[in-house]
């Protein structure tokens, strides 16, 4: 799941520590996709100190949440429909179909989530705004070999930009989902490109999406 969609679990919670951790996998790997992390290696130390162990339980909800959420029937079920509808738009790229479809699900859910009100976004960015470079470097350093300074640098970026804002409307989706897309390949995108995977992905979650909250419903009642 994307950002918005790992707040959604959390959006009741007291502790901006434990909405950072739910987001704090994915912003490490934003930095560096090589980053692969275990807190719970480190529990001893983390959970010694309340703020570091509200992250580190975030971070748990995250890996709980991501493991429901791409074992469940919805996400296996829509990432093959919405591959089939994709790989035409996309013969001429070097992106893979399925990872495209996999990401576009994950954007699709954040932009339902945004559009209908069912979470706040720029709540999400006050609580984020709480969490102090302070603590930020000592949960990283206990991780291990995390470059500190470009997270911080990225991280003071994400705020300032509020880019998920921008997925309240469906037409920005397109562009946000290539650009991810780039990091893995070398491709140049056309006008004709972002029309026609907007066009897909608008007429996809009008007429497959309608229940899209069952999952968000289906995994909250999984969680431990």
């Amino acid at each position: 799941m994307n950002f918005l969609s790992h707040y959604y679990f959390e959006r009741y919670s007291p502790h901006a520590e434990t909405i950072f951790g739910a987001l704090l996998p994915d912003l490490l790997k934003n930095v560096d996709k090589a980053y692969n992390f275990h807190p719970q290696r480190f529990e001893e130390t983390l959970f010694a100190h309340p703020q570091t162990r509200y992250v580190s339980e975030g971070w748990y909800r995250h890996v709980e949440v991501d493991k429901l959420f791409h074992s469940s029937a919805f996400f296996i079920d829509h990432c093959h429909a919405l591959r089939k509808l994709l790989d035409p738009i996309v013969a001429h790229l070097p992106i893979r179909a399925s990872f495209l479809a996999h990401i576009s699900i994950e954007l699709l859910l954040d932009h339902l989530l945004i559009d209908q009100k069912i979470v706040n976004a720029q709540r999400l960015y006050e609580h984020l705004e709480h969490i102090t470079p302070n603590l930020i470097g000592k949960y990283l350093r206990t991780l291990g070999d995390v470059d500190i300074a470009k997270f911080t640098d990225f991280y003071t970026r994400f705020l300032e930009s509020r880019y998920i804002l921008s997925y309240q409307d469906v037409g920005n989706l397109a562009h946000a989902l290539f650009n991810i897309c780039k990091r893995v390949w070398v491709f140049q995108t056309s006008d004709a490109d972002l029309y026609e995977l907007t066009i897909c992905l608008s007429n996809y979650k009008d007429q497959h999406l309608k229940n899209y909250l069952d999952i968000f419903h289906n995994i909250q009642g999984s969680m431990s």
